[in-house]
């Protein structure tokens, strides 16, 4: 059975464009898909996210088979496959079965399969690279077995409350702030970079907190021991976002430097909002993670249907600084079922991230490349070979 995303996967971002001009004071430190770009590529990102959601291509072997032959067809690099997501693993998970007592997802076509393995094994014959994608962070549905059997993990507003609207969904979010919370997360990505021949790693918006949470009894002690102080009663204080923030920066740090003790060469890639969300609304500083190194590509998430807008995003100081360090790639949403996106803003959209000479970009996501569309399949496919007409190499991040 196929799984719906409808809305809910962008509702967050809608809202974010109406409240983000307030949040400055926070932060720290007829175009046509076949222009080509001015100056000849040597290398580009070529990506797409692969879901369980509205999507059938992992719940058969064939299903992964052939989706991995048409990417390769249309000349794609790279695949961001979900492996966390509603609460479950999409892998065989020694740790959640531990922790909640469920190895993987319940989904019938996921038993006695390994699709990671199996994606990867496809795709690596292919020449084509494999980021698993940590897709929930520390978000879960708040009837899941983890909420349930967990629930002094759960984040709290000030009056106590811990359920967050994703659309008509009931979510939860875990505490970042709490040591086994920390170690559970820490666990399933160790779990991944030790068990797979995996090419990296991609966290997303969702690794962060909502900023009305935070209330917690022992977050609230640890700041208290830290500030001598209790914290303020407005979620959106300054110092408190900051605090906060810096917190969840501190857990990045220790997973940056858990991966690369144990696979140097893996990336760890970002997909996040747009900066004067993310950090206001989602405590999720992630221009401090690039400065300090703590990430090794950025696939930022303009998901904007309104080319001046799109293009506003592209050109703010934060991302034209990431783009200078690290290999920086933009999001492009190509379609949900409900909610079609039209072949010519995509085309639009595309040339834009060429002309600013972006690393690339991602498409949102497999299904919607050219399902649900008005054109024809065959005339969104026609587009993507104009796209990507030959094959080239993903972007090399290069650490010393």
């Amino acid at each position: 059975m196929i799984k719906q995303y409808g809305w809910r996967r962008i509702l967050a971002l809608i809202f974010a464009f109406t409240i983000a001009l307030t949040s400055s004071t926070i932060f720290s430190p007829s175009l046509s898909a076949q222009t080509p770009p001015k100056t000849p590529r040597t290398t580009e990102l070529r990506g797409v996210w692969l879901t369980n959601i509205d999507s059938d291509v992992i719940f058969s072997r064939q299903n992964v088979t052939d989706a991995v032959n048409r990417l390769d067809e249309l000349n794609f690099n790279t695949i961001y496959p979900t492996v966390w997501q509603g609460g479950y693993t999409l892998y065989p998970s020694a740790v959640a079965k531990r922790v909640f007592g469920k190895s993987i997802d319940p989904s019938p076509g996921l038993q006695n399969r390994d699709i990671l393995k199996e994606i990867i094994t496809e795709s690596h014959q292919k020449g084509i690279a494999v980021i698993p994608w940590f897709e929930f962070g520390f978000m879960a549905p708040a009837d899941s077995e983890l909420a349930r059997l967990h629930p002094n993990w759960l984040a709290r507003r000030r009056d106590g409350s811990t359920i967050w609207k994703e659309g008509t969904h009931d979510r939860v979010w875990l505490n970042p702030f709490h040591a086994e919370v920390q170690q559970f997360i820490l666990d399933l990505i160790v779990e991944i970079v030790d068990n797979y021949d995996l090419d990296g790693i991609q966290f997303d918006d969702h690794f962060g907190l909502p900023v009305e949470f935070g209330y917690e009894p022992t977050t609230v002690s640890m700041y208290q021991k830290a500030i001598k102080s209790r914290p303020s009663n407005d979620a959106h204080e300054t110092f408190w976002i900051r605090w906060r923030a810096d917190r969840i920066n501190d857990f990045m740090d220790r997973i940056y430097r858990t991966i690369k003790s144990r696979k140097p060469k893996c990336i760890i890639s970002l997909s996040p909002n747009p900066l004067h969300f993310a950090l206001p609304a989602h405590l999720q500083d992630w221009f401090s993670w690039e400065r300090r190194n703590y990430i090794d590509e950025i696939v930022l998430q303009v998901y904007r249907s309104d080319i001046k807008r799109f293009n506003t995003e592209l050109e703010r100081e934060e991302v034209r600084l990431a783009k200078e360090h690290i290999p920086t790639a933009i999001g492009i949403l190509t379609g949900l079922k409900n909610s079609s996106v039209p072949l010519k803003q995509i085309q639009e959209q595309v040339q834009e991230v060429r002309k600013r000479d972006f690393a690339g970009v991602s498409f949102f996501f497999y299904e919607s490349l050219s399902n649900w569309a008005k054109e024809t399949p065959e005339q969104r496919n026609s587009a993507l070979r104009t796209f990507f007409p030959t094959k080239i190499q993903r972007p090399i991040v290069d650490r010393p």
